[in-house]
């Protein structure tokens, strides 16, 4: 087995989960100043995704399950999933974001697992709070470490693609580390820079 691990959000989606929801309650500003500084690694990600969701606090769930539902896939990225699938590769979805974006996506592109977190919702509307499997900076790192002992996959048969600082700890299981679109901090730790937003281009270097 091989294995494809993608970022989400500014990575098989155009833009931010967030920024997207955000922009329905007039606070897109402010959550793309807090998601900027979280991707360019000046401040830590966990304290970032805490004070955006809070942001969110009271916002309607079926409002936010219609955007996510709603999101701009990046150009090609479904045939890169498809095509990875042809070359005997699993593709997998690590988010920083949200199931009730990561799931319907995966309806859409194809991939075969998703990793993200959970928005909690009471009497309809958002809490501001959220729990899940990658709130540190550090959670894409160990969840490709876990499935490649449980899978036995090598780093020579990994291939991981992110844009921002929440993806630079699973970069480091990976022979193939893509920037897509990406900030500096990440494009250093990359051998594979994109800078066209099309994903297909990732099928040029396998």
């Amino acid at each position: 087995m091989k294995l494809a691990v993608f970022d989400f959000d500014s990575t098989l989606i155009q833009g931010e989960t967030l920024e997207f929801i955000a922009r329905e309650y007039k606070i897109e500003d402010l959550m793309r100043e807090i998601t900027t500084e979280a991707m360019e690694g000046k401040i830590d990600f966990f304290e970032s995704l805490i004070k955006r969701v809070a942001l969110l606090k009271g916002a309607k769930e079926t409002k936010v399950k219609e955007i996510c539902k709603n999101l701009p896939y990046t150009k090609g990225a479904k045939e890169t999933i498809s095509e990875l699938h042809k070359m005997g590769y699993k593709a997998v979805c690590f988010s920083g974001g949200y199931e009730t974006a990561t799931i319907p996506a995966q309806e859409v592109l194809g991939y075969d697992a998703q990793f993200s977190n959970i928005l909690h919702f009471k009497n309809g509307e958002m809490t501001g709070c959220l729990g899940g499997e990658m709130m540190f900076s550090d959670s894409k790192g160990k969840m490709l470490k876990r499935l490649q002992t449980l899978f036995n996959i090598s780093e020579k048969d990994t291939i991981t693609v992110g844009d921002g600082a929440n993806d630079l700890s699973m970069f480091q299981y990976a022979d193939k580390r893509v920037a897509f679109c990406a900030k500096p901090i990440l494009k250093a730790q990359a051998d594979i820079i994109i800078e066209n937003n099309n994903l297909t281009e990732i099928l040029n270097y396998i």
